[in-house]
């Protein structure tokens, strides 16, 4: 269902390669990372965007931990990038071909010099695929989705992790085919994924740190919120995800642009429109939590509006 709201959209940066992953920061300007420029970069007010640090491979989702420092999900260069024509113009977007693809990591990026450490490559042996979204819990651990790896004619499955900062502990929590977006519910009690090639919005019950409770049958990794159908015969693929203070979960959406705004508690929904193909990310901030900041990829800008309603406090902020 088309929502009601329509957001007043003010470009705060533009000409950009593939932005993702924005982090409100506590000075008012935005962490984010750049696929397509393997870059962490920082957007302040006026619109000025340095970078903090170059990240060979692909950027794809960032956090900060409790020590201060960016945490980044890096697809290893999965993608590459082509414009495509559009309505009303080009779009940039992922290809996936991957000539230079090296492998998925887990990076921390110190905020202070722009020094970046890489704390997981492999889990049992087997390298990262395509990290690509990270949330902090409360007792400083976090989750972290993997998309999994997908050519002409084969996908190799994603999954969901959970790890520490110290680069000592990783655990494969749930295999999910294509895990994007990941979130945690306003009580901790429940982690959020979506999964991007089938539309669908998982919620999966913590038992523990890196511990869930099992799905109801084989195959699934959790609760199913709901799966969108087509929209005007096109599909539309779900990408990263927040949580509202309200408990609400809302999705970056990919095809039919904009956020899908899901009610977990009886799986309804609603889709307020954004101008781009690709609505990958947001993030909430600002006193009141309302801000928010939207990576627009597919038309290489990042947008600032307002929302309605509150949006979830992040664990850790700098």
């Amino acid at each position: 269902m088309t929502s009601d709201l329509e957001l007043h959209l003010e470009e705060v940066a533009g000409g950009l390669g593939f932005p993702e992953g924005p982090v409100a920061m506590n000075d008012g300007s935005i962490l984010f990372v750049d696929i397509e420029k393997e870059t962490l970069s920082r957007v302040t007010a006026d619109g000025t965007v340095d970078t903090v640090a170059d990240i060979p491979g692909g950027p794809n989702g960032v956090a900060i931990g409790p020590d201060g420092a960016a945490y980044v999900c890096n697809n290893g260069g999965v993608y590459t990038f082509k414009e495509v024509p559009v309505p009303g113009g080009v779009a940039n977007v992922p290809w996936p071909s991957h000539p230079n693809y090296t492998g998925g990591s887990i990076q921390r990026v110190d905020l202070r010099n722009g020094v970046v450490t890489t704390l997981y490559t492999e889990f049992e042996g087997k390298n990262l695929m395509a990290p690509d979204d990270i949330v902090f819990d409360n007792e400083g651990g976090f989750w972290f989705t993997d998309s999994g790896y997908q050519n002409d004619d084969v996908q190799y499955k994603g999954a969901l992790y959970y790890a520490s900062i110290d680069g000592q502990t990783l655990k494969k929590v749930a295999t999910i085919p294509m895990a994007n977006g990941v979130g945690l519910s306003p009580d901790g009690g429940t982690i959020y994924v979506s999964d991007t090639i089938f539309s669908r919005l998982w919620a999966l019950d913590i038992k523990g740190p890196g511990e869930v409770e099992p799905g109801p049958m084989p195959q699934m990794p959790g609760r199913i919120v709901q799966s969108l159908p087509a929209h005007q015969s096109i599909y539309q693929w779900l990408d990263s995800l927040k949580v509202e203070a309200s408990g609400k979960v809302c999705v970056g959406t990919i095809f039919n642009g904009g956020i899908t705004v899901f009610e977990p508690s009886d799986g309804t929904f609603e889709h307020v429109p954004i101008p781009a193909l690709f609505v990958t990310n947001f993030c909430f901030g600002g006193p009141d939590v309302r801000d928010l900041w939207i990576t627009a990829s597919s038309s290489r800008k990042i947008y600032k509006a307002r929302w309605p309603r509150d949006g979830l406090k992040l664990a850790f902020t700098a």
